[in-house]
């Protein structure tokens, strides 16, 4: 099977590239480098002993995408590509939109025009907004609490009309709770442009020196020891999920929707300390006001994945923390030309 990837040496996309080529599938992909690096080709290749083929494109320019999907005879799309950062689309909402859901909607008419029916989008939690209750299933109420949540709502909306519309379609939104990690050969992991907006690239950043401290964003939230608890998957397991999404349902026509997280919820200060333990380093932090948009709680029920497509995360905490410093002890500074 070929199958389009888009954003494809991102973060979560790069690992996922990974696992498809252990699994016998052939990955392309297409990606505009905006927040990612060219290098991870190579290191695929160094862990795979593959190469992906790489079209640097972006997913607003429907003539590319079409020749691309024609070429490789493409027969399934993961969509990856998209604007990531809360604060930022807070300053840049346009951006988000542009980027995320017009984007989606260019690369959709694309696969219509060349008659490719499946894709795997990677949506978030953040869809769920501030939820009522904890595990989150997928049949909880959607809202969004920033133009970044939103844009990805918007996106899961307009997928899920247009699937009713084209009932042969299968489109499937996986909806990602918080990933970390790395692959465990140290070559691949998390290397944000700029100033990390997740907690573990940060932590990992103090840690190996790059920082001088963390700021811990409130610890007065109604949690175990009042900071915010989130349920933090590890890149392999959620790279794992998509194989599967491709290989259970990808095929199948109709809406799929599944949560992939652990079912576990971890403090920020427990994250900290798991971190230190991992890396025998000291994680110097200080309490920061609560960020406008968090919420106190957050963790998934998984079990329709568990059930449907037969993936479960296996990894655990403590190989979310160690796969995280080796990554960042062998890449101080993430990958080079960045």
């Amino acid at each position: 099977m070929n199958v389009l990837v888009t954003g494809g040496l991102g973060y979560i996309g790069s690992h996922t590239c990974i696992q498809m080529l252990e699994a016998g599938i052939k990955p392309v992909i297409f990606d505009n480098l905006y927040n990612s690096n060219e290098s991870v080709l190579g290191r695929i290749e160094m862990v795979t002993g593959a190469s992906p083929i790489f079209v640097k494109g972006d997913v607003r320019d429907k003539e590319k995408l079409i020749k691309v999907l024609k070429e490789q005879s493409i027969s399934a799309v993961v969509h990856f590509a998209g604007l990531k950062a809360v604060g930022e689309s807070v300053e840049k909402p346009l951006e988000y939109y542009d980027n995320n859901v017009n984007g989606t909607l260019v690369l959709v008419d694309a696969m219509r025009e060349v008659g490719v029916k499946s894709l795997v989008f990677s949506s978030s939690a953040t869809v769920y907004g501030d939820p009522a209750s904890v595990p989150i299933t997928e049949e909880f109420p959607t809202s969004a609490t920033n133009p970044y949540g939103r844009s990805k709502l918007m996106v899961e909306e307009c997928l899920t009309d247009f699937q009713k519309a084209n009932s042969e379609w299968s489109i499937t939104l996986l909806r990602y709770f918080n990933p970390v990690g790395a692959h465990p050969s140290g070559q691949l992991g998390e290397d944000p442009s700029g100033i990390p907006n997740n907690l573990m690239p940060f932590v990992s950043q103090v840690a190996v020196g790059r920082r001088e401290y963390l700021s811990v964003f409130g610890d007065d939230y109604p949690t175990k020891d009042g900071t915010g608890v989130r349920d933090y998957i590890h890149v392999m397991d959620l790279s794992d999920g998509h194989v599967c999404a491709l290989n259970k349902v990808g095929q199948t026509s109709g809406l799929h929707i599944y949560n992939l997280g652990t079912g576990n919820g971890y403090s920020v200060l427990e994250m900290v300390s798991a971190f230190e333990k991992a890396s025998g380093k000291k994680v110097p932090y200080k309490i920061a006001p609560r960020r406008p948009g968090d919420i106190a709680e957050c963790w998934a029920d998984p079990s329709k994945a568990q059930r449907e497509l037969n993936w479960k995360a296996e990894r655990t905490l403590q190989q979310m923390t160690t796969d995280t410093w080796y990554w960042q002890s062998n890449n101080p500074n993430g990958y080079p030309d960045h």
